[in-house]
């Protein structure tokens, strides 16, 4: 138990460290409620609390790459979190002559979990700060041409790691060596040690030669060292990555709840009064976005899987929330007061890493802390091309096309049902009570290689004696390019004239052979007033074969692998259904290292398919196409057109003789002959 002169220092000194913490948390605060959006109701919040908090305690995010560095991750994060419980009853024992939670079983409990814990966290981070400041981790640093700001560049991320680093490492450890005295004083004066305490129990064999008062002294500097050092981080506290222990559960606890990873907000065009869409600076965004920097922890893993990055765009998600966050910091007192601040393009990222972005939702999907940079970069486009007009000249071809005729090919609306010619493809007026709609898209009406796609999808469904039937002319392109590469408007437009189309038809449940418009007919046109079932192929293929209308037996040359669309597996969280499709034709698959909802990208999403790649070290479809050579497949199967252009043109460029072919055409290849 603390003197009583040490009783009043120390609530002296909490009453300061209370006081500057709480005007750097106020600002914090203020800072965040600077963001758009509606706060959510406290019902909102009661009812999504259990599964945040589950998330927040168990790191259910983090599990999916860097596995070695997850379990040193969490040898400090549970450490941490039981140490709020460990702080409370110190500064109990500190005040008051007890014992917390008592001698029985309980006790012995708490004091082994908090004995096993300090080493836990001292054992994680000396493994943080030796991979950073010792092997200088690669994946920890940003190639040349990412925009990063003055203190990013000036060493203020190590700096931040090396004090919070220090700060954990001394806070524990100076309450595990004020334990190890503790337990030495109470084998001088009982001749026992405590058994719950087994590692601190070893290192207080350490000063088995010392008397009571120096291991008074040294439990008394133990104490001190631990609470002490939290109430000199207190203020700096909101400043510090260390923040994120907090606002990472502030995130699972409020994120917008959205019909899909990538579902992205409407914009009121409505409303006469509005001026500005999207989004040029740090006040444009949702109060969310202004948390996500403060919930980094610049771990880089969204860096890991963007394909931008790791092709050598311009684009890394993780130094665009870094970069708000020390902008923030810097500014923090201007902002808290409502000032305005520059443009986002100004100090957070450049303009050609926002045009890299595929939209392919992997910076999202794999962020352990609920951040969202891809959303930040799409509200940018947003504001650029509705604001400032500003956009790469070569998507000014394909919004004429789906504002003229309906797809971004800018091929007569006329067209879109020249692909089913020699086919039995009825349409709606001729079957207006199918079973299934079958929403073409834009690709297999115009493209001629996706044009194979559709005609082998209508033979099967044909050969399966499926009740379908198609829009025809009636169908118009869904708008997934214009709203991803910023168009919002047009995007609008596209969505309401589909609709009241479709609410017209009534579709029993629409299939689409394309993951763009099957996100964004089911997930999306819920804005709109849409509400439908969307399948994709594979999905309605794995049914037939399930009711046992289809069977087939593939026989491609050598081995298949699979490449998960971003917009099928990540996105909608479709994997299953296309590996069920060719296991039941007897195909063995080689999965390549990143698949299902860790799949890497084509390159097309995003609006890319219509634009010149941004410059970098090697083209994404590249990137990919190498990745799924290194399997030794012979063919690799797709499930979207787009992936479909782009793997092809990787392949005819390395002309290797690989074979790109979607899951349905090699169905519709091997189709037993009729008898």
């Amino acid at each position: 138990m603390l003197t009583l002169v040490e009783k009043v220092l120390f609530l002296v000194v909490a009453v300061g460290a209370l006081y500057y913490g709480y005007r750097n948390f106020s600002k914090v605060y203020q800072v965040v409620r600077r963001g758009q959006g509606q706060f959510p109701t406290r019902g909102e919040l009661v009812a999504r609390l259990v599964d945040a908090a589950l998330t927040w305690l168990t790191l259910r995010p983090t599990w999916k790459i860097r596995r070695a560095t997850d379990v040193f991750h969490a040898m400090i994060a549970w450490g941490f979190v039981f140490y709020f419980l460990v702080n409370f009853g110190d500064l109990l024992q500190g005040y008051f002559p007890i014992t917390f939670l008592g001698r029985g079983a309980i006790g012995n409990a708490y004091r082994f979990l908090a004995d096993l814990f300090s080493v836990s966290v001292l054992v994680g981070m000396l493994y943080f700060l030796v991979r950073r400041f010792v092997l200088h981790a690669r994946e920890l640093g940003y190639h040349s041409g990412v925009v990063l700001v003055d203190k990013v560049r000036q060493g203020g991320i190590q700096r931040d790691s090396l004090i919070v680093g220090l700060f954990i490492l001394f806070h524990v450890g100076f309450r595990f060596l004020g334990e190890s005295f503790a337990v030495a004083l109470e084998r001088l004066e009982t001749g026992h040690g405590d058994p719950s305490q087994p590692f601190a129990s070893a290192v207080s064999l350490l000063w088995s030669g010392m008397g009571e008062t120096a291991l008074r002294i040294g439990q008394h500097v133990g104490w001190w060292g631990a609470l002490g050092l939290i109430l000199a981080f207190i203020p700096y506290f909101p400043y510090s990555k260390h923040f994120h222990l907090i606002m990472s559960g502030v995130n699972f606890l409020t994120k917008p709840r959205r019909t899909s990873l990538g579902t992205l907000d409407p914009e009121d065009f409505e409303d006469e009064t509005r001026e500005v869409f999207g989004v040029a600076r740090l006040e444009d965004l949702h109060w969310t976005h202004l948390v996500d920097p403060y919930a980094c922890i610049m771990c880089n893993r969204c860096q890991d899987v963007c394909p931008a990055y790791t092709t050598g765009k311009e684009l890394s998600p993780s130094a665009l929330e870094i970069n708000k966050r020390y902008f923030i910091n810097q500014h923090v007192e201007a902002l808290a007061q409502g000032q305005e601040t520059p443009p986002l393009l100004e100090y957070a990222i450049s303009e050609s890493a926002v045009w890299a972005c595929t939209a392919c939702g992997a910076c999202v999907e794999i962020c352990p802390v609920g951040n969202e940079p891809m959303f930040d970069i799409l509200y940018m486009r947003r504001y650029q091309v509705l604001v400032e007009n500003r956009f790469p000249h070569e998507l000014q071809a394909a919004y004429r096309g789906m504002e003229r005729n309906g797809n971004p090919w800018n091929q007569s609306a006329g067209d879109r049902m020249a692909w089913a010619q020699g086919l039995d493809v009825p349409t709606v007026d001729q079957n207006p009570d199918a079973d299934i709609l079958w929403w073409v898209g834009c690709a297999p009406s115009y493209d001629p290689r996706a044009r194979q796609t559709a005609q082998a999808l209508a033979k099967v469904l044909n050969h399966a004696g499926v009740n379908y039937a198609v829009l025809g002319e009636q169908e118009t392109c869904t708008g997934d390019s214009a709203r991803r590469s910023g168009n919002e408007y047009l995007f609008y437009e596209l969505a309401q004239m589909n609709v009241e189309t479709l609410n017209q038809v009534r579709p029993k449940r629409i299939v689409t052979t394309c993951p763009h418009c099957l996100h964004t007919l089911g997930k999306e046109y819920a804005q709109f007033g849409g509400h439908y079932e969307v399948i994709h192929h594979t999905q309605l293929l794995s049914e037939l074969i399930a009711s046992g209308q289809l069977s087939y037996e593939l026989v491609p040359e050598g081995k298949v692998t699979f490449h998960d669309p971003c917009y099928l597996g990540r996105h909608n969280g479709i994997v299953d259904a296309p590996r069920q499709v060719l296991q039941a034709g007897n195909i063995r698959l080689e999965e390549m290292p990143r698949h299902g909802r860790q799949s890497f990208c084509c390159g097309a999403g995003g609006g890319q398919m219509w634009k010149e790649e941004e410059p970098g070290q090697k083209a994404v479809n590249q990137e990919r196409y190498e990745e799924a050579r290194r399997t030794g497949a012979g063919t690799i199967a797709v499930g979207c057109p787009f992936c479909l252009t782009m793997l092809t043109d990787a392949s005819k460029a390395a002309d290797e003789g690989v074979v790109v072919k979607d899951v349905v055409e090699l169905i519709a290849e091997n189709l037993p002959e009729p008898s």
